[in-house]
């Protein structure tokens, strides 16, 4: 088994095991917030893994999954929507906190990380797995932001409703603009490539 399927295993098995963990919690403390978190970060996992192991061509890697980030960004809409309205967030033990910020921080950094060191590498792989990779980077810091605001005191349930607003809406057009960045992308390079081929035919 070679070094990059191997990768796509353990990641692949690391992150769902983490979104079963959200589901799990989920189910046990009636959060669906929890749940729909955890059925994201199996979705995106699922995704990033097919990507890596796909043989298919790089321009239905890459308008499938701009599409499907454009369609999970309506239902995360909805959930930011009730979750100001009717869910706070759920509280957790300090080490769970800790263990969630540390994931979530770590998502983000590898994130950047693999941005700045690929920043030139023009593959379809390579921009739909840095796509992916930030849209579940954002998604769990916004978990860890509800959950931590309600674990930790200080702040005020209205001051609590106003940050999970003001968070959630950033977090889904982030999400949305990740994936019409991919769309949007695919249609440039597809129009580049049929003025090339008119060109070379005159």
């Amino acid at each position: 088994m070679n070094k990059i399927l191997k990768s796509a295993l353990i990641s692949l098995a690391f992150n769902i095991a983490f979104g079963a963990y959200h589901i799990v919690f989920g189910v046990m403390g009636h959060s669906w917030w929890l749940f729909t978190v955890g059925v994201y970060y199996v979705i995106l996992s699922t995704a990033r893994f097919t990507v890596i192991m796909t043989k298919r061509n790089g321009r239905f890697i890459t308008k499938f999954t701009g599409i499907m980030l454009m369609v999970l960004s309506v239902p995360l809409a909805g959930t930011v929507v009730l979750a100001v309205v009717a869910d706070k967030g759920t509280v957790f033990h300090e080490i769970i906190m800790i263990a969630l910020a540390v994931y979530a921080f770590t998502k983000i950094t590898h994130a950047t990380v693999k941005l700045v060191k690929s920043r030139h590498i023009r593959s379809a792989k390579a921009v739909t797995l840095r796509n992916i990779s930030f849209t579940t980077a954002f998604v769990s810091i916004f978990s860890l932001q509800r959950s931590m605001l309600v674990s930790f005191e200080g702040m005020t349930e209205a001051g609590i409703r106003i940050m999970n607003a003001a968070t959630g809406s950033g977090v889904c057009i982030i999400v949305f603009w990740l994936g019409f960045n991919l769309v949007r992308k695919e249609k440039i390079r597809l129009r580049s490539l049929n003025d090339r081929t008119i060109s070379e035919h005159r």
